[in-house]
């Protein structure tokens, strides 16, 4: 019997569940405020709503947690500080005629629902669970009409994923603090992502570049328009080196160009599918430049109620962590007849979109408005700028998704010059469809050629050669990251946004603008890990993993099982690997200086909030000074350098270099222009549409 059906049956024996006979409300618990209230403003008087923020039980940090002999059995606790908000929780228990846990569709939700019912002593298996994809009042009424058990498979899932990361996590950790640094850590995700990066570079690193050359003809007929050489006697034909260009540019001029033929057809450019938790996590990387943490925050804000002017707290899209790109027939009927209102019968479609795995993928619907009516640009005042932004990005997708395609003349031409085919191609738009309101990053329209016909013979304008290399492979961004992972079945979409912070706060990885690319302490630890703990760092065992805990959830595996076939193997490498790895020295890099107290050279130390300037004499010596980082700008009250700082809580600002003598600090980036209403610095700072303000709180300007 599983951990969580174990609980249901002594939970059962205790006698009280949430169906209690009473005179009190109906108690409703969520996991944050905003829901609270935006559920308790559609429920009434009837319904006391209120949040336990976010989970009430969990494994203790201060050990593993888990009893390895007694079969991996959890070893849960309060969370520390929680103690005043469960005492609250079982007293409104104790008043209300009912108790309905609505957390979040989902493992994670399933699972504080589940240790709320233990901390309430509420039978699991009696109607106590109540779930929605969006926060609208029909929905939240229809949801109380149908309470249901909780999902102890589900739970399971989530106590198999836990339990796993744990022991993962709190294993191997230990043993790089031995071996290498204090503070490093490992994951099952998190080393497979850090392998894959770690992967990229060494690619990156051993890429030799090849030169080729592109020979493009360029002409005029009514408009301009290029051909590029493609073929030798209907053969591919790669260029290698600039003297076999020149040759071939002078064959060229003495010969002609002939259209040998010209094929014209009508293709289609279809919609793209409605959000997943990846795909948006993906797009608002690419378009917005938002990082996955960002994007499921604001996300997150918009699921659970923005006050809305003239409608107050309101949910504005379905459920953010989802695999399924499924949409329910009635937010179709609305976005038809939406489409149809706004840009006409002509560009309403049916399109049906399928996930490549259903039993879970299609537990929820795709990420959509929960409320289409609510166009973007009209609630735009209501909504911070990265609101917006994200709201907007999520409604076009899914007003575009139920649109019809978008046609396109299509026109290819080969034009021959002797026994060299040239290819060129063109485009035009013929109907916009759903390209009417969402345009995916990086599309572009082709142009159009003018009309050609079979045989005609074409004067060049110009024809060049020109010299291009391979190139080696990018390195990950943090948005193709995430598609990697989620091609690959590494993780869930809820678990990508921490992987990069992880692994930037680790100081395994760093951002030169929006690439990553590892550190030399990265590299050490992903050759460790990858020496000896093969399984976890492998993306074809991880993805394996959590097809298991996928066959947990739907209850075809025990999840004590899976923990068991992956302990064994797991346990037998942690104790070889502490045999067998040395203690490594991660080198400081010099900091080009010696120490103004003792002489000795100055090296750079990586420290819990970045990196700092030590001597190389520490114990004996204990002399430290900040890396100093300007950002181009005087004080406008001693005119020395501003600088980048940091406060005791790690939080980043910019301050007077004169310090203490010049106490002048910013919250924001100052640039280096004045305010043209007060003349005081401006900042950067991104407010309603807005890029910069001015210092001065007094005087309001922004641009």
């Amino acid at each position: 019997m599983t951990a969580a059906k174990t609980t249901a049956k002594k939970t059962k024996t205790a006698g009280k569940t949430a169906a209690k006979a009473g005179s009190g409300k109906i108690l409703i618990i969520v996991e944050s405020p905003s829901k609270a209230r935006t559920i308790g403003k559609y429920l009434g008087s009837r319904y006391r709503v209120i949040a336990s923020v976010g989970h009430v039980r969990d494994l203790p940090k201060s050990k593993l947690g888990i009893d390895i002999e007694n079969d991996f059995e959890p070893q849960y606790i309060a969370i520390r500080g929680k103690g005043d908000l469960i005492k609250e929780l079982r007293e409104e228990a104790e008043k209300a005629s009912k108790v309905y846990l609505a957390t979040d569709p989902d493992r994670e939700g399933e699972a504080i629902s589940w240790h709320l019912a233990h901390l309430l002593k509420l039978d699991p298996a009696s109607p106590c669970r109540i779930e929605f994809n969006e926060i609208t009042k029909d929905t939240i009424k229809e949801a109380v009409k149908h309470p249901r058990s909780i999902n102890l498979d589900l739970v399971d899932a989530q106590q198999a994923r836990r339990v796993l990361d744990r022991l993962v996590g709190y294993e191997i950790s230990p043993l790089l603090w031995r071996k290498v640094r204090r503070g490093l850590s490992a994951g099952r995700v998190q080393s497979a992502a850090l392998k894959m990066i770690c992967d990229r570079e060494r690619l990156i690193e051993a890429f030799v570049p090849e030169e080729y050359w592109n020979i493009v003809a360029e002409f005029k007929k009514g408009r301009r328009f290029s051909a590029r050489l493609h073929d030798y006697k209907g053969r591919k034909l790669t260029v290698r080196t600039g003297e076999q260009s020149d040759k071939i540019i002078d064959e060229l001029k003495k010969g002609e160009f002939v259209v040998a033929s010209v094929t014209e057809k009508e293709r289609l450019g279809r919609p793209f599918p409605p959000f997943t938790t990846s795909s948006l996590q993906q797009e608002a990387g690419n378009r917005l430049n938002f990082n996955a943490r960002k994007t499921m925050m604001i996300a997150q804000q918009l699921y659970e109620g923005v006050d809305i002017k003239g409608r107050g707290s309101t949910g504005l899209i379905t459920y953010l962590r989802t695999d399924s790109v499924r949409i329910s027939d009635v937010a179709k009927a609305a976005a038809a007849d939406f489409i149809k209102d706004h840009y006409g019968a002509a560009y309403t479609a049916k399109n049906v979109y399928t996930n490549k795995k259903k039993d879970i993928q299609d537990a929820h619907e795709a990420i959509r408005p929960a409320v289409i009516d609510l166009v973007p640009e009209d609630i735009k005042d209501s909504l911070t700028s990265d609101q917006y932004k994200l709201y907007q990005l999520i409604w076009t997708r899914f007003i575009a998704s139920q649109m019809k395609a978008a046609r396109y003349n299509s026109v290819q031409a080969l034009i021959k010059n002797g026994d060299y085919g040239f290819h060129a191609a063109g485009s035009e738009l013929l109907f916009d469809g759903y390209r009417r309101v969402y345009r995916p990053s990086g599309d572009e329209l082709d142009k159009m050629l003018p009309k050609l016909t079979e045989g005609e013979t074409l004067e060049p304008e110009k024809l060049t050669g020109e010299q291009a290399f391979t190139q080696p492979p990018a390195r990950f961004t943090e948005a193709s990251l995430v598609k990697e992972l989620e091609e690959k079945n590494i993780g869930r979409p809820s678990t990508y946004a921490p992987i990069v912070s992880t692994l930037t706060e680790r100081k395994y990885v760093s951002r030169e603008k929006k690439a990553l690319k590892p550190t030399d302490l990265g590299n050490v630890v992903n050759e460790m890990m990858e020496e000896h703990f093969k399984d976890i760092v492998d993306a074809g065992f991880t993805a394996g993993m959590e097809d298991k805990l996928d066959e947990v959830e739907l209850g075809a595996e025990r999840w004590k099982d899976v923990i068991r076939s992956f302990y064994g193997p797991f346990a037998a490498e942690l104790k070889a690997a502490d045999k067998a790895i040395e203690k490594v020295v991660v080198e400081d890099r010099p900091a080009g200086e010696n120490c103004e107290i003792c002489g000795r050279p100055m090296v750079i130390k990586s420290g819990r909030f970045g990196e700092f300037i030590a001597c190389s004499g520490y114990p004996e010596c204990k002399n430290t000074k900040p890396i100093v980082k300007t950002v181009g700008v005087k004080c406008p009250d001693c005119g020395k350098d501003i600088i980048v700082r940091r406060s005791k809580k790690g939080k980043v600002f910019y301050g007077c270099s004169g310090f203490p003598k010049c106490d002048r600090v910013f919250w924001y980036k100052p640039v280096n222009r004045k305010c043209p209403k007060c003349g005081q610095l401006l900042l950067e700072r991104k407010l309603r549409g807005k890029n910069f303000v001015c210092s001065n709180p007094d005087c309001g300007y922004t641009e």
